[in-house]
């Protein structure tokens, strides 16, 4: 039977998978983000300490959000989940734009910070674009890594919005694999079969280190259209039929979108995936009915 697992505060998220596959648990984990603007660290803490009484896995924290706000804020809140609530964080770190000195100086920072696991992204481009030190996330894997840090990647179960070829895309995957990324975390995605066929050709083309699905629920029809023109997900008829029952009743649609998710999740976990990454919003609440539907499908 799989059961999730709890990191301690010293594991890197490779150590982490590699007793999960010794034992057949599968780790979930959350995701939650610095607001926009001046940040709260009050509110943060709020947050990850309801998210911490869920024993996650490990908390990773997004690179500002929208690649605006302050950036600091990212290091600051995984050191602060890591030395108050003794979870594993994982920062993001975005490098479209960045130089060698800036990288450099983030590196310290989280060093500084007693931070082991960092997720590398490429990032929005900013406005005015103008290519800098490092083009893609897998030019910034292999300086993380010979930093010592435990590092992860994005992965896209539909292809990356700017990638039409699914072929291409594993082999992008491939190539962050070889840079130094040991875990892998995909983007958001509506249907479980669209993961299914990413996981079959991903283990064709020797991808081999974990990768953990990334779900997110729907909570408004303007929320999934954003992601839906931001990220490239698919809608499955399922969750149109939904949108157009509720589309007068928000509430019930928020509802509908925590269901969907949780139905997704224990799917998921039902197919022996990896690892379970949940998109909290910064909403302890949809956290909270993950957590659940995943254990109660456990018992059942």
């Amino acid at each position: 039977m799989m059961e999730k697992i709890k990191g301690s505060i010293m594991d890197t998220v490779e150590n982490i998978f590699a007793q999960a596959r010794q034992t057949g648990a599968q780790p979930v984990s959350f995701e939650i983000f610095p607001p926009k603007g001046e940040l709260s660290m009050e509110s943060a803490h709020t947050i990850a300490q309801e998210l911490a009484k869920l024993d996650p896995a490990f908390i990773s924290v997004t690179y500002s959000a929208g690649g605006s706000g302050n950036k600091q804020a990212t290091a600051e809140i995984a050191a602060m989940i890591q030395d108050d609530h003794g979870i594993p964080a994982v920062a993001h770190l975005t490098c479209a734009g960045a130089s060698q000195q800036s990288i450099s100086a983030a590196i310290a920072d989280m060093r500084d910070r007693g931070i082991r696991n960092v997720l590398a992204l490429r990032g929005d481009l900013p406005e005015g674009y103008e290519s800098g030190d490092f083009r893609y996330a897998k030019d910034l894997i292999p300086v993380l890594a010979d930093a010592g840090f435990c590092v992860g990647a994005a992965a896209y179960p539909e292809g990356h919005i700017d990638c039409d070829s699914l072929r291409l895309n594993v082999e992008h995957l491939r190539q962050k694999q070889d840079a130094g990324a040991s875990f892998l975390v995909t983007q958001l995605f509506f249907d479980n079969d669209c993961f299914y066929r990413f996981r079959e050709g991903a283990e064709a083309a020797g991808i081999t280190v974990p990768i953990t699905a990334g779900i997110m629920p729907f909570m408004s029809k303007a929320q999934i259209q954003r992601m839906v023109f931001m990220c490239g997900a698919s809608l499955p008829s399922p969750i149109i039929k939904l949108l157009a029952r509720y589309e007068d009743d928000p509430a019930s649609l928020r509802q509908a979108g925590i269901e969907y998710a949780c139905r997704q999740l224990t799917d998921l976990q039902a197919h022996g995936v990896e690892g379970l990454h949940v998109y909290t919003m910064n909403n302890p609440e949809i956290a909270r009915a993950a957590s659940c539907a995943l254990k109660v499908a456990l018992v059942s």
